[in-house]
């Protein structure tokens, strides 16, 4: 069994498989995205958090996701050119992934059993946030209506330590 979000691995948009040891010490926000949803104006607060405190090492991680109404592009190109061209998204996107059921990402199924969500432990819809201390493991998680900018104090704090 894992024991915190740097014992997993996953693709970025190119293909790339990256081990997320790769962000060893850094403040996490891992969310899971789509492209078609009513939160998708969230990417501009994602993107905000990113800039206001990448020098801090923090870092924004986003899965898509189309399990939920399948609210995200089936191409990995049309959803990169949408966040990027609509929101100015440069933090890293991942490639498209399930979220929960038999098929979920390995790591959304730690990240949901180390934080239960609200009646569940599944994640019932897009832009479901959590927040990542410095040493991987899980300190928070935040409901799809959470805007980014409510997490921002949070962030603070798990950057102060």
């Amino acid at each position: 069994m894992a024991a915190n979000v740097y014992d997993f691995t996953a693709n970025l948009s190119n293909g790339e498989e990256v081990s997320l040891d790769k962000y060893k010490g850094h403040v996490l926000l891992i969310v899971n995205t789509a492209s078609k949803c009513g939160f998708t104006p969230q990417f501009e607060g994602l993107q905000s958090l990113y800039e206001r405190f990448k020098d801090k090492k923090f870092t924004v991680l986003g899965f898509p996701c189309a399990q939920f109404a399948n609210q995200e592009f089936a191409e990995q190109e049309d959803i990169m050119e949408f966040c990027q061209m609509n929101y100015g998204v440069d933090f890293p996107i991942f490639q498209r992934i399930d979220v929960k059921g038999d098929q979920a990402h390995p790591l959304f199924q730690f990240l949901t059993s180390a934080k239960r969500g609200f009646l569940t432990e599944n994640i019932k819809w897009n832009f479901t946030k959590f927040l990542i201390n410095r040493d991987g493991e899980v300190v928070k998680r935040y409901a799809p209506s959470t805007k980014p900018e409510k997490i921002a104090e949070d962030i603070e704090v798990e950057l102060q330590k």
